[in-house]
């Protein structure tokens, strides 16, 4: 359990104050994995939102419900417990902070690397639950990316799968939890008791792509392109798939990364689980050759991932992190 001062909330609340009141947004682009012709679903949302929502993805409910059930067990254990799995370096146990500067909210929080963590050596039902539901995920993931190559018309196929195939992938998995927040006034006609305070602030991934899944409860927003932010249905049986900033330089900005942040609830907790698909530390990250096409010019410098993971990682939540690769236009 997170327990916070007044005060502390009081900061927590003071991130979204400014910000316009969200609406509830039921046209998430929906993507059937299970149908050939989805990889122009896949492209088209990419474009639009760099967000979209997965159904008939081929995890089974049997490997979510257990990875769900140990991930509660291990936050509702006392924090002497929780702490055991080492302090965030960036792997292991935390709580409030996210972060090295600056940045906090209403959550806690394991983050793990995706080869065989020893962080949860204490813990070894809840690591045959994350092996089992790794697995499947990790397929479903290149799935998804290699229908986005098809939709590219990019060869070959694998050309991003191959990167979280690589052994020396840098995908990480994190699951968050929320507890309720007393303090959170439910929005009027709503019913579903979010409220101002910020469980994890605005930010984008800067990955290749996040698969993200959570239990039935509501607190997930994603901004459009014209910055209004949108509330995101909870659907427990499905996926979500980000953009990260990786995929959005890989094509030269025709995908964009999507900002999204997570709002408390003052009833009901909320847990979710995110792989982060992200290439080998050497991968050098740069737009695809096969989709530039005649003159034109790349929006980005080459860099590697290990160098724009440090800069992520040096950098607060909200930052824009990828103008500092951006190449400046001649005038």
């Amino acid at each position: 359990m997170v327990v916070v001062s007044k005060p502390v909330i009081e900061q927590f609340s003071s991130y979204l104050k400014n910000n316009k009141p969200t609406t509830l947004f039921t046209q998430i682009p929906l993507v059937d994995l299970s149908k050939p012709d989805s990889k122009h679903q896949i492209i088209k949302a990419c474009e639009e939102f760099g967000f979209f929502k997965v159904i008939n993805h081929g995890v089974p409910m049997e490997s979510i419900s257990m990875l769900e059930s140990e991930a509660t067990k291990f936050f509702s254990l006392p924090l002497c417990e929780k702490q055991k799995t080492g302090q965030p370096q960036p792997y292991g146990y935390g709580h409030k902070r996210i972060g090295i500067h600056g940045d906090v909210g209403w959550v806690e929080y394991l983050l793990l690397t995706t080869n065989q963590d020893p962080s949860l050596h204490s813990f070894q039902t809840f690591r045959v639950a994350l092996n089992n539901y790794m697995k499947s995920v990790k397929k479903m993931a290149c799935e998804i990316l290699e229908m986005m190559a098809d939709g590219l018309k990019i060869q070959p196929r694998n050309v991003l799968s191959k990167l979280l195939m690589d052994e020396e992938s840098d995908s990480v998995f994190r699951v968050n939890h929320y507890p309720p927040c007393p303090n959170v006034q439910p929005l009027s006609g709503n019913g579903n008791g979010n409220g101002d305070v910020i469980g994890f602030g605005e930010h984008t991934d800067p990955q290749i792509i996040s698969v993200l899944r959570s239990n039935n409860t509501s607190g997930l927003q994603i901004s459009l392109r014209e910055g209004s932010w949108i509330s995101v249905p909870p659907d427990q049986t499905s996926f979500f798939i980000n953009v990260g900033d990786s995929l959005q330089v890989m094509t030269n900005g025709r995908f964009k990364s999507v900002k999204h942040r997570v709002v408390t609830n003052s009833v009901k907790s909320r847990l979710s689980m995110i792989y982060f698909c992200g290439p080998p530390l050497s991968e050098k990250i740069a737009p695809l050759p096969s989709l530039m096409r005649g003159d034109q010019q790349s929006l980005y410098k080459e860099f590697t991932w290990f160098e724009y993971k440090k800069s992520a990682y040096n950098s607060r939540l909200a930052d824009n992190r990828l103008i500092h690769f951006e190449k400046i236009a001649a005038s």
